[in-house]
């Protein structure tokens, strides 16, 4: 049985940091494949895999934003690679910009919830009265990964239309894949994984028997995380002091 894996990097990183804790050691040196085989054992009723093409998509960190992020972020994708833990490696892009958005603080499930002003803090409208409902504006600095969402997607229906892959597990918990999700379920049997702390995205939820059925769900634990690491050298690369 053939079973192609797909896995969005930048939301699994920031899942597993979120879970595991950003200072904790001994998660980001993440076997993909080793993590893939003991989540079809324990949380599938698959076969285990004759084959398994895992797929890897992220984005290159700028150096001049954080150089040792970058060399350290390059390092583990070249483990990747000579590990074999992962058959292709597919980039998008990391673009820095200027936004300008409302001034929030976090919500219940994290929604944004609107910052107006209140004493000891308060705008004054040209009438001299108080602008309680007024809305504080903020220009900030951001970086943002582009492209992994659809290369995920595109690998994802490419490897099930041009029928290499009997089974499809995605790891991400990004809405935005809902529809290729969906297609791919009426043609294999797809597990969704959940690599964040957060609850699994509506969209991407299902019923086990949609389309050709066989499908599971799971939202990764930290004992994942922390069970399914690379050795510590891979060839002449080592794994990041700290990680």
């Amino acid at each position: 049985m053939r079973i192609g894996v797909y896995v969005d990097g930048f939301n699994l990183y920031y899942g597993a940091r979120k879970t595991c804790g950003r200072s904790a050691p001994g998660w980001r040196w993440l076997d993909l494949r080793s993590m893939t085989m003991e989540l079809i054992a324990q949380y599938s009723n698959w076969a285990q895999p004759t084959e398994l093409r895992v797929v890897y998509c992220s984005a290159r960190i700028r150096g001049s934003a954080d150089q040792s992020g970058q060399h350290d972020q390059d390092t583990y994708l070249r483990a990747l690679t000579q590990s074999k833990a992962a058959n292709v490696v597919e980039m998008g892009s990391y673009v820095v910009r200027t936004a300008t958005a409302p001034l929030a603080t976090a919500g219940p499930r994290g929604k944004p919830v609107l910052t107006h002003p209140a004493w000891p803090l308060m705008v004054q409208g040209s009438d001299g009265e108080p602008q309680a409902s007024a809305v504080f504006m903020a220009s900030v600095a951001r970086r943002e990964e582009k492209g992994s969402d659809v290369n995920v997607a595109s690998h994802l229906l490419i490897d099930v239309l041009d029928g290499r892959v009997d089974r499809a597990i995605v790891v991400s918990n990004d809405s935005d894949l809902s529809l290729p999700l969906r297609e791919a379920r009426k043609r294999v049997p797809v597990g969704t994984v959940n690599p964040t702390a957060g609850y699994t995205a509506g969209l991407l939820k299902g019923a086990r028997d949609d389309g050709v059925g066989n499908h599971w769900w799971h939202q990764i634990q930290r004992g994942t995380f922390e069970a399914n690491q690379l050795p510590i050298s891979v060839g002449h690369l080592r794994r990041p002091q700290g990680w």
